[in-house]
């Protein structure tokens, strides 16, 4: 029994994605800046080729202001040169124009042939400290002229952000149906009723058990206010290896080299450093045990060099199955794993773990993906 309803409450899958490191965070010693793990096209489409290669089925491109690849400039240049894989394009709500955002999805997810899947974010800009409640407003109208923009002939939206009347969706017209599936992180109210009232998938980052049940049912509750359920992720770093002594010697290795004071700069650098989600992972640290776990095999050491996600599973592949086996049976259905360094990690857990896995794309699987080319404008729709 899963801790709430879920969407694909049948689904004995799951969507099992890696993290290309678009912004310059690869290491082989966290901390411990690489030139060879620099966040260059060579680099980081060189993660998603292996990540295809390995059979993860998307791929996490992350959004930010630092030295790297731009995110959707960088899932265009990954059109040609994949065919299986999903791109999880992260996008920033309100840096680009709305409907010309809804134009550039339409564009890359033509060009991916419905392969597309976008993160909505909502923090701040770069140079930017705007109130939560007015970010979470605003991402609320970009996302709902998106979805006008995807399902509708016309874009007309009143807002307190954004005013259009009129406008025809004609060039913003997605490959798939309906639009790419959208996922979504957050944990305050203001998050919580967008994902609920828009979103497909919500996202957590690792906690422990109880804590991550708690995520699920306050999501579960806003989406229930609007009539709807979600499917559920977790986005989780992984250390995996034949044993477990291995597995926790190469965590402590990959922290060997760790200036406490250059892992403060690393993380709050981010942009997102201030967001209530961040504050929990710091959390996850301040009552970890001697040895940074705080529960068996999630391990809170990466978190000491980065924003965001920070805890790893670490242990052997039958233990790391085991605790991905019980997030499953809690209702979670798409997993976003990453290691360092990402290319190397990646082919760890895909040659000892993702073998054992049944694994699927999940807008396959709610129907968003055409069999054939759609009659859209940019498909073999009439051309007016």
């Amino acid at each position: 029994m899963t801790v709430v309803p879920v969407t694909s409450a049948d689904l004995d899958a799951s969507e099992v994605s890696w993290f290309s490191a678009l912004c310059s965070d690869d290491y082989q010693f966290l901390g411990v800046p690489d030139g060879d793990l620099r966040s260059s096209w060579a680099h980081c489409s060189e993660i998603v080729k292996t990540a295809e290669a390995q059979g993860f089925r998307n791929i996490l491109c992350p959004s930010s202001y630092q030295v790297g690849q731009d995110t959707l400039s960088f899932v265009a240049g990954c059109a040609p040169i994949t065919s299986k894989i999903n791109l999880l394009a992260a996008v920033r709500c309100g840096e680009m124009q709305p409907i010309m955002l809804a134009r550039t999805i339409a564009t890359l997810d033509h060009m991916l042939q419905g392969r597309l899947t976008v993160n909505i974010i909502s923090s701040d800009f770069p140079g930017e400290k705007a109130a939560s409640r007015y970010r979470y407003q605003r991402s609320r109208e970009v996302v709902e002229i998106l979805k006008q923009a995807w399902t509708r002939g016309e874009i007309d939206h009143q807002g307190q952000v954004y005013t259009f009347s009129g406008l025809t969706t004609d060039p913003a017209k997605p490959y798939q149906t309906g639009g790419p599936m959208l996922y979504f992180g957050g944990y305050s109210p203001d998050a919580l009723e967008l994902c609920g009232e828009h979103c497909d998938v919500y996202l957590m980052w690792p906690e422990k058990v109880e804590e991550l049940e708690g995520r699920m049912k306050a999501a579960h509750a806003a989406a229930g206010r609007h009539g709807r359920t979600l499917d559920y992720g977790l986005r989780v770093h992984v250390i995996v290896r034949d044993t477990e002594a291995e597995a926790r010697e190469y965590a402590d290795y990959i922290v060997s080299k760790l200036d406490d004071e250059r892992g403060r700069a690393i993380r709050e650098r981010a942009l997102d450093a201030k967001s209530l989600g961040v504050s929990h992972q710091s959390k996850n640290r301040d009552i970890a045990d001697e040895h940074g776990f705080i529960e068996p095999h999630l391990w809170t050491g990466v978190g000491r060099a980065r924003s965001g996600c920070g805890a790893a599973l670490v242990g052997s592949a039958d233990q790391v199955l085991s605790k991905l086996e019980t997030y499953r049976n809690m209702g979670i259905r798409a997993f976003i794993l990453s290691g360092y360094p990402h290319l190397d990690e990646a082919e760890h857990f895909g040659t000892r773990v993702l073998p054992h896995l049944k694994t699927c794309s999940l807008p396959h699987e709610y129907g968003r993906v055409p069999a054939e080319t759609p009659k859209t404008p940019l498909g073999v729709g009439e051309r007016r």
